[in-house]
């Protein structure tokens, strides 16, 4: 199983961003993938999980600006932002799980992605 993440890059404070992270060797449909998150000197922090293809849980932190979504069809799971703030800097790792439901700990995970940087100016 390979999960490849991408989208990251430099964005003003206030901006949008959607990572992407495409899956191979695995159906996404027999997964729970989930976004983390770390930053410069900070543990890897839980950002979103969806499992069943549209039960979600996103982080206090993140809820109603951060968006995780799936596309089955194409074995990616996406993280929209919107309302990026300079504390969301930080590298993003997909992830997934073969249990259902949105675990927070990292150690749930089985799977990794080699993550991506997203960096928020202000």
């Amino acid at each position: 199983v390979q999960l490849q993440a991408f989208g990251g890059g430099l964005v003003q404070a206030g901006g949008s961003l959607r990572l992407s992270c495409l899956v191979s060797g695995r159906s996404l449909s027999s997964s729970t993938m989930g976004w983390f998150r770390q930053a410069p000197g900070a543990e890897r922090e839980f950002v979103a999980a969806i499992w069943w293809s549209v039960l979600t849980y996103h982080a206090d932190s993140v809820k109603g600006r951060f968006t995780i979504s799936r596309d089955n069809a194409k074995n990616t799971v996406y993280l929209q932002m919107s309302s990026l703030k300079p504390e969301d800097t930080a590298v993003y790792y997909c992830a997934s799980k073969s249990s259902s439901g949105s675990d927070p700990e990292t150690t749930a995970y089985h799977y990794w992605g080699q993550g991506t940087l997203v960096t928020v100016s202000s």
